[in-house]
C-alpha cells in the first residue's frame, strides 16, 4: 500500500466537516500483521485495538502554508508491543468511533519500520509537511 489520504476525511474536508487547525491531531503506530489499509475506513475504531501499538500527543506547530498541513514530530513515550510498520494521523475526540482518520503512510517515514523496545519513538515529518491539499 502507498501513502493515502482516507477519502472519508477528503469528503468531510471538502464540505467544512473537519478542522485540522482547531483538531487534536494525533499519530497512531500501527502494527500491519493487524490492520490492513481500506478507503472505506472512517473513524480510529475502524483500525482494530490489537494494531495500535502507541499514540503520540497532540502534534504541535501546526502549519498550513500553501496548503500544505505540517507539524512538528510526532513523539511516542515508553513504548512496548509488536514491530510498527506504518503511522496513522486521526482527529482525537477522546471516542475511537469518532475520531476521524485522516492518512495513512507505511513509506517514506523515517523510523519506520520500528521495533518497540520500551524506549521513546520519535518519527520525522517529510521535510515538505504532511500532506497537501
Amino acid at each position: 500500500m502507498a501513502n493515502a489520504l482516507y477519502p472519508k476525511f477528503k469528503e468531510q474536508a471538502l464540505q467544512g466537516g473537519v478542522s485540522l487547525a482547531s483538531g487534536n491531531i494525533k499519530a497512531v503506530l500501527v502494527d500491519l500483521a493487524d490492520y490492513t489499509y481500506d478507503a472505506a475506513h472512517e473513524f480510529l475504531s475502524d483500525v482494530p485495538a490489537a494494531a495500535r501499538v502507541a499514540t503520540s500527543g497532540n502534534l504541535a506547530s501546526k502549519t498550513f502554508t500553501n496548503g500544505v498541513f505540517d507539524s512538528a514530530d510526532p513523539s511516542f513515550t515508553a513504548v512496548t508491543g509488536d514491530v510498527s510498520e506504518a503511522l496513522i494521523l486521526f482527529i482525537d475526540t477522546g471516542t475511537p468511533g469518532t475520531s476521524r482518520l485522516i492518512a495513512f503512510y507505511d513509506t517514506g517515514v523515517s523510523g519506520l519500520p520500528v521495533t518497540p523496545n520500551g524506549g521513546n519513538i520519535s518519527n520525522t515529518v517529510n521535510a515538505s509537511g504532511w500532506f497537501g491539499l
